[in-house]
């Protein structure tokens, strides 16, 4: 028996309360709130993700993080943690709001 992992079981829940729709933020986005904030704006020195970066410039940001190109306190560990179809997904996502 395969073990469940905690993104297909936090789909499965968001799926049964009838919650996920085509707006919905992905769940691997949803790790992004935890610091940038629910909505990617960011705070402090905490920057905004929302709408600062084009789709392309995201993306290329998450994999400089991915090779420490680019200098981070944690993102270089966080990006190391998605798929290259969940920076995608984010990436479209952050791109999108103002």
């Amino acid at each position: 028996m395969r073990t469940v992992t905690g993104r297909a079981m936090l789909a499965a829940v968001v799926l049964a309360s009838g919650v996920a729709s085509a707006q919905s933020v992905p769940s691997a986005a949803q790790g992004c709130n935890g610091c940038h904030g629910p909505a990617g704006e960011g705070a402090g020195s905490i920057p905004a993700i929302a709408g600062t970066l084009d789709r392309d410039a995201f993306l290329e940001a998450m994999r400089q993080f991915r090779a420490d190109q680019r200098p981070a306190t944690i993102m270089n560990r966080i990006s190391r943690g998605f798929t290259d179809a969940e920076l995608a997904q984010m990436a479209d996502l952050f791109a999108r709001r103002q």
